[in-house]
């Protein structure tokens, strides 16, 4: 900050954010002592323009000190000894340590209670990620892991705001990491600007001075003449780096890492005129073809070996015990081996190593066997994949065959070689685990002698060129390596063939030849480009809309392979989009009748359990659930703290006895099921329903620290803020007068019962909540003092003294009503002050009925 007043930017125009890391709050120490140096000249004006980025103190600063000194006092006794001169020396990670075994202990504990094996890394992770068991409130603040395996931070944002007599860095925002909201804070009155108002989000004159122009005239000459000697010295660097670079290149010459020896391979089967050079095509008996197109065959169709039932691709070896693949070269010259681009096309392929790609071994360089020796893949392409009749693909296979390419593609636009050029069904092998491996990339010059190709009626296979996207088709001649966009065409048209299974090429359905086709294809006065038919019926419109997105015919609109991927794996049901070794099984027992019904039947049951499991989650929490399934007995558990919410309708009764029975059936599904959808956005639980009574509890059965008080004041809120728009269905004129009571205090929780168990509560604190609603208002919230405690504790909410007023069982209480929150911007019933007084006769009738009946029973 001393560097940026001596540069002139503490003016107003600039702010400056400041990340601290580890530590728990702000120590405003440095303050004191910027105040202190006289090199700071006017001292805190430095810092107004400061606002500093640190983890959110739940516990304020002295918590976290206090556990600091702790540990510093810890560390010096036995057997540490440390030698530690303060508390100030302890690592902030020691709050990250104390908080992380505790985590891992509360863990364990879960494990033990669901009986499962607490060596279980897999099961121990499983319970960590997006469990609320789990979430603890330690010195570091919120301990939560979510389904990502990231941890959700609480972040604060302080800011200089004057505290008294002296000024301090305080929380102006709260950034919530499990909500992902950001709200201001209680403590914040105005930021001080220098300028009394925010500095602009992008200078006048632009960062880079690019929105204002300059006069060539003014620039000085001398910075002309520094123009030229930079460029002279430029020139004369660049001729020396290419000078290097070209050594550099001459010396991979003698680099023999990639050169492969022939006789270091041994060749498996017949000859290399008798395989075919990729991997393509449908499996046929050698003994079919006629000695005039044995050659012919042999580059086009696969090999069956006589004496098993393996088919075999290409031309396979041996090379250091690894099964390979050779694919020879029809320019058996090595002139090439000096070609500098040649050796840089090597250099680019040894690097790439990817999970789906094929592995790049070397070059073979001894005429005539001049070959390039890669990975082998033993389930051929997946174009020999489509091609085989006998398997009907699962949409899981297929969704994982598309994430690969597009995995695979998204690591070559992303390296030095930028681009595939020649994505089709035939460059993508799949290999034993039935996972997709691309190849037929790279190495252009080395292959053909040239980086461009040209499309001549004489030379060209039209039917190769269905892939190509359109613009490059229009060219007289384009690049081997095609273009990113152009590569993201190909996987369009290769999502066409695994949605529909096409056999037999994308366009089979067209009765024309191969040439009419791309004709029509690169035709730019066609107002509706041909494209191939996708139907609609065999994957969902998110996959449909991302195919004609890929597609497109302006390359600018289609989307990066980045996206692409994203898509894949939200479009799959589970989110995994890797096939397992039990899909792999399915997939190879797919034609047995007998297989398919008992997994047609495993899936019926598996979805009924899944019903049963949802059914008994909505009576019970989920781990007591688990529990009584397994057989175990649930014992009651104590709970320190939490805070019980009960609400009413006023006057239900008489409302009952003007409608029908299915007519309060309706109302009373109508209003608890707008009411369950909104506990869903809270950490609430609710307990049970009885009548026109509505129980809802946090804290329990997962512990939260002190937000239950917050979770449940908001939630009645809410609650009221419901009843503003809700209408009764048959008398849409009346409106429901809803009446609220909140406690907070110890409660006991259990599982009572046998043949219907209820999780049930008990204690003092229910009776307490209850006769809070009981002497509640209509559209009020009624708190007791406990809970008003709390509330004020945490600031934030707008509590209104009711007074003194005597409760059934427990004598004269001071209770308050909730008006509001801070941030909670959302519409309340009006809170008249005149309204107790005009409803004082109906309400001690009210207090003194209160449905008796109701009341025992839920208690």
């Amino acid at each position: 900050m001393l560097e940026a007043k001596r540069l002139g930017l503490l003016n107003g125009k600039f702010v400056f954010f400041i990340l601290q890391q580890f530590e728990v709050g702000i120590d405003n120490s440095f303050l004191e002592e910027a105040l202190s140096d006289e090199k700071n000249g006017s001292g805190l004006e430095n810092y107004q323009s400061v606002f500093v980025i640190g983890l959110r103190s739940y516990g304020g600063r002295a918590m976290y000190l206090d556990f600091v000194k702790q540990v510093w006092e810890k560390l010096k006794e036995q057997p540490f000894s440390s030698s530690l001169s303060s508390e100030e020396k302890v690592s902030p990670y020691a709050a990250y340590l104390h908080d992380a075994v505790l985590l891992y202990a509360l863990s364990v504990k879960e494990m033990l209670k669901e009986g499962k094996d607490i060596c279980d890394g897999k099961a121990l992770v499983t319970i960590l990620k997006g469990y609320n068991k789990t979430r603890l409130y330690g010195v570091t603040g919120l301990v939560y892991i979510d389904e990502s395996g990231e941890r959700c931070m609480d972040y604060s944002v302080y800011n200089l705001q004057k505290a008294g007599n002296s000024s301090r860095f305080i929380p102006v925002l709260n950034y919530d990491g499990n909500r992902k909201t950001i709200s201001p804070t209680e403590e914040i009155t105005n930021i001080s600007w220098l300028d009394n108002y925010p500095p602009k989000d992008r200078p006048d004159c632009g960062f880079y001075n690019e929105q204002c122009k300059t006069s060539v005239t003014n620039v000085p000459v001398i910075v002309l003449i520094a123009v030229l000697l930079v460029t002279t010295s430029g020139a004369a660097s660049t001729v020396v780096f290419l000078k290097i670079q070209k050594g550099k290149l001459e010396k991979q010459v003698d680099d023999i890492w990639w050169k492969i020896n022939y006789d270091d391979i041994i060749v498996l089967g017949d000859q290399k005129s008798h395989f075919v050079v990729s991997q393509t095509s449908t499996p046929m008996p050698r003994g079919e073809e006629s000695a005039e197109s044995s050659l012919i065959f042999s580059r086009n169709q696969p090999s069956v070996l006589k004496d098993r039932k393996e088919v075999v691709y290409t031309t396979r070896g041996l090379y250091q015990g690894i099964l390979v693949a050779l694919k020879y070269i029809d320019n058996q010259t090595d002139a090439w081996v000096k070609n500098q681009s040649v050796l840089h096309e090597v250099q680019l392929m040894r690097e790439l190593r990817h999970e789906n790609l094929v592995t790049f071994f070397g070059i073979c360089t001894e005429a005539p066997n001049i070959c390039i020796v890669t990975q082998y893949c033993k389930k051929g392409s997946l174009q020999d994949v489509l091609r085989n009749s006998d398997i009907e693909l699962d949409w899981i296979f297929k969704l994982s065959f598309a994430y690969d390419i597009a995995n695979g593609m998204l690591f070559i636009h992303s390296s030095p070689l930028n681009s595939h050029g020649n994505l089709k069904p035939s460059n993508c092998l799949v290999d034993n685990g039935m996972q997709v491996k691309l190849c037929g990339f790279g190495l252009w010059e080395f292959k053909y002698g040239k980086k461009c190709q040209v499309i001549t009626e004489k030379t060209t296979k039209y039917d190769e060129l269905y892939w190509t996207a359109p613009e490059l088709l229009r060219l007289e001649e384009y690049p081997f390596q095609g273009t990113q966009k152009g590569d993201v065409y190909s996987f369009a048209i290769i999502m066409k063939e695994l949605i529909n299974n096409n056999e037999d090429g994308p366009f089979h359905d067209l009765d024309q030849e191969a040439e009419e086709i791309i004709n029509r294809i690169k035709d730019p006065s066609t107002h509706f480009p041909l494209r191939p038919s996708l139907s609609g019926e065999k994957c969902s419109e998110r996959i449909s809309s991302m195919v004609r997105a890929c597609w497109d015919e302006n390359p600018e609109r289609r989307p990066t392979f980045s996206s692409v991927k994203r898509l894949l794996r939200e479009a799959s049901p589970e989110g995994h989009v890797s096939i397992l070794d039990n899909m792999v099984n399915k997939l190879e027992k797919y034609a047995n009748r007998l297989e398919e019904v008992v997994e047609e039947r495993t899936n019926q049951l598996m979805a009924e359990k899944r019903k049963t499991d949802k059914l008994l989650s909505s009576l019970l929490p989920s781990f007591i659930g688990e529990q009584l399934i397994a057989g175990k007995s649930v014992e009651p558990e104590s709970f320190d703290s939490v805070t019980i919410c009960f609400s009413d309708i006023v006057g239900f009764t008489n409302l009952c006895s003007l409608s029908s029975p299915l007519q309060v059936v309706s109302l009373l599904n109508d209003l608890y099921s707008l009411f369950d959808n909104i506990t869903k956005t809270y950490d609430v639980y609710k307990v049970e329903t009885i009548g026109d009574a509505y129980m809802v509890a946090s804290g329990l059965p997962i512990r939260n620290g002190i937000k239950h008080v917050e979770e449940i004041a908001t939630l009645s809120l809410h609650f009221l803020s419901a009843m503003i728009p809700f209408k009764i269905g048959h008398m849409p004129g009346e409106k429901l007068k809803l009446r609220i009571g909140l406690n907070t205090g110890p409660v006991v929780a259990g599982v009572v019962g046998i043949t219907m168990p209820r999780y049930c509560l008990f204690g003092d604190t229910v009776n307490m909540a209850s006769r809070m609603e009981s002497t509640s208002l209509p559209f009020r919230i009624h708190v007791s003092m406990t809970t008003a405690n709390a509330l004020q504790s945490i600031g934030g909410y707008n509590l209104q003294g009711r007074g003194t007023i005597k409760v059934k069982g427990k004598g004269h209480q001071q209770t308050f009503w909730l008006k509001g929150k801070s941030g909670f911007n959302v519409p309340l019933p009006e809170f008249s002050d005149n309204m107790e007084g005009n409803l004082q006769g109906p309400l001690q009738i009210l207090c003194g009925s209160a449905k008796p009946s109701t009341r025992s029973a839920l208690l």
